[in-house]
């Protein structure tokens, strides 16, 4: 039988801003939408945030959340997943607090201080709608905060909820940190760690990164966990190429990468899940269900999502 390969797809995020490209999802419909329409293509997880309706900005009250939600729920089986990185410049507190409320399958945790920058997209971008957007994209002092604190803070107001995590490690030290976690018996297995590539301020998108990320942790966690990939614009493919031959599990999405290919932008989140489907299976594997992924990662399942 074939392996089983989880895409999930982060179809917002927080770094991208609405004038870089029409596909990006900023209204609940919009986000909705791209969600339902990633898990017809192939995806068994949507990674979620959101966003002002009116401005594009990040948003990360419970009440943004609820109408995509809602729809997203009702239409699909996918398995959700909320973040609780939010955007760099905002709080823990204000982070947490959709997952905290919705209890969803998944939450994202970042496992790691560092510093951020997307100001790299300056040369490509060079106009802008919305006056937060340049002040976003320009800033060079930007320092995402997780303490040790701050994981421990998330994991405990998570921690009876059932909900699990997909473990952002963007560079070999938050693998260290995320095995300190393990080591006190704060998070438990199987860990779902999102090894994260090609971000300016993390560890870099050669294959030699890959294949250190990778040792590390086969090292440190054995058994104990399921590797996925994220690879930032251009590297998306690639790297999740690399990975799935290796193994891996892959995330792609318009929060990562607003790329279809060399110089086009993609036009929409499921095109890329349909270029990364067609990897996949070009590799011989096959694409895991929800339900499949519910299994591998030993989920809690959908009807536990409290709307």
């Amino acid at each position: 039988m074939a392996r089983k390969v989880i895409i999930t797809c982060a179809v917002t995020g927080a770094i991208h801003t609405p004038s870089m490209s029409k596909a990006l999802p900023v209204t609940a419909q919009e986000i909705a939408d791209a969600a339902i329409e990633a898990a017809e293509a192939g995806a068994a997880i949507v990674h979620l945030h959101a966003r002002n309706p009116t401005t594009g900005q990040p948003d990360q009250s419970p009440e943004a959340f609820a109408p995509f939600l809602k729809v997203i729920k009702q239409r699909s089986d996918c398995v959700i997943n909320l973040t609780t990185g939010g955007a760099p410049t905002m709080t823990v507190d204000e982070r947490v607090r959709p997952a905290a409320v919705y209890k969803p399958e998944v939450a994202s945790l970042n496992m790691g201080s560092m510093n951020f920058g997307f100001f790299g997209m300056l040369n490509r971008f060079k106009t802008f709608q919305h006056e937060w957007e340049r002040k976003h994209v320009e800033n060079k002092d930007i320092v995402f905060r997780n303490t040790f604190q701050d994981i421990e803070y998330v994991l405990t107001t998570l921690s009876g909820s059932g909900t699990r995590f997909e473990f952002e490690c963007y560079d070999t030290a938050h693998l260290y940190n995320l095995n300190y976690f393990l080591e006190q018996g704060l998070v438990k297995p199987p860990l779902f760690v999102q090894t994260v590539f090609g971000l300016q301020g993390g560890i870099g998108a050669h294959p030699d990164d890959v294949m250190h990320m990778k040792r590390t942790a086969d090292r440190l966690f054995g058994d104990q966990y399921k590797w996925s990939v994220l690879g930032a614009g251009r590297n998306q493919l690639p790297i999740a190429a690399m990975a799935a031959a290796m193994g891996g599990n892959v995330r792609v999405g318009l929060e990562d990468s607003l790329w279809g290919g060399p110089g086009k932008l993609a036009q929409s989140n499921a095109e890329q899940v349909r270029l990364v489907r067609q990897i996949i299976e070009g590799l011989g594997l096959e694409v895991a269900t929800a339900d499949e992924a519910r299994e591998i990662l030993d989920l809690k399942g959908g009807d536990k999502l409290e709307l």
